[in-house]
């Protein structure tokens, strides 16, 4: 790339979202060009099972969608760079951005930068993070083989991630604060009747042990306030994401770090500006609605282009 690259249309971040703006950029002949700062796919490329997106019946692993989404959008014309974006700034009708590798003027933006995992905030946990303390059962679970794992939390990416790692541990048990898991009724089902997956109810992590790795978990049941101690070899923290907003700070200090609000469209306070994905107030964060909100914001970026 060379130090100031010009562009129509500007996708920060390669996940389902920001792919799908990119083929239908593409399709309408609007110059495109997508920065990635890791890998293409976000969190998707560490999901090995995908069973709800259309078109698939028997599922599909998230790195082969991955794959897939990027050479369509490429094969439409878009350019995908690898390269992390420090700033963003509009002047006058033209956004600047700064990145590791140079200088992009886009005059249009879509911000797909996705989420990272929320942490719980307990002692311990990012002492022993990397060394039992994990938030990505797809990336770490076959160094947990024939190993006893704890999973925190209750909705869909704990339910999944705990039967992906049931295939590896010895056991999984799933510490959740409520008496009734919150994900979808099919992975509740699933981990209900599987025989290596137990549940303690009711009940929250307060401490992460161990001396150089971990050892044990300590508990609490919120209705009781009764306490108790769990040998561990792992723990898989999955309590929420937090949007990758920080580019905001110059353009929308209000939304730094926060979700972004937006209109139908997909298109911020700022006009040009578009948000999509994890990052968007109100998203549903699945693959699928990523997919339709990266389309509606390049349809909606076509138009604002054209007027």
């Amino acid at each position: 790339m060379t130090d100031v690259t010009k562009t129509d249309f500007l996708i920060i971040g390669a996940g389902p979202a920001g792919m799908a703006a990119a083929i239908y950029a593409g399709r309408a002949d609007l110059k495109t060009l997508v920065l990635e700062k890791m890998m293409v796919g976000g969190q998707v490329a560490n999901t090995m099972d995908i069973a709800n997106y259309p078109g698939f019946p028997d599922s599909i692993d998230g790195p082969t969608l991955a794959d897939k989404m990027k050479a369509q959008a490429e094969k439409f014309g878009a350019e995908f760079v690898m390269a992390e974006a420090q700033s963003l700034t509009k002047d006058g009708s033209l956004f600047r951005v700064v990145t590791s590798d140079g200088e992009i003027e886009a005059r249009c933006v879509v911000l797909s930068t996705g989420s990272d995992p929320r942490e719980l905030g307990v002692p311990g946990e990012r002492e022993l993070r990397g060394r039992g303390v994990s938030y990505c059962g797809t990336c770490d679970a076959p160094f947990f083989r024939n190993k006893k794992v704890f999973v925190i939390g209750g909705g869909d990416t704990a339910l999944k991630e705990g039967l992906h790692l049931a295939k590896f541990a010895s056991s999984v048990t799933i510490v959740h604060r409520r008496d009734e898991l919150r994900g979808e009724k099919i992975y509740q089902h699933q981990v209900l009747a599987h025989e290596k997956i137990g549940i303690i109810w009711d009940s929250v992590l307060t401490e992460i042990r161990g001396d150089k790795k971990v050892e044990t978990l300590a508990l609490e049941n919120v209705k009781t306030d009764a306490k108790s101690e769990q040998a561990a070899d792992g723990v898989f923290i999955f309590v929420g994401t937090k949007p990758n907003t920080q580019l905001l700070q110059d353009i929308l200090p209000e939304y730094c770090g926060e979700h972004v609000k937006t209109g139908e469209d997909m298109m911020t306070a700022v006009p040009g500006l578009f948000a999509v994905g994890d990052v968007r107030e109100g998203s549903y964060r699945q693959v699928a609605t990523a997919v339709g909100e990266g389309a509606t914001a390049a349809m909606a970026a076509e138009h604002y282009l054209s007027h």
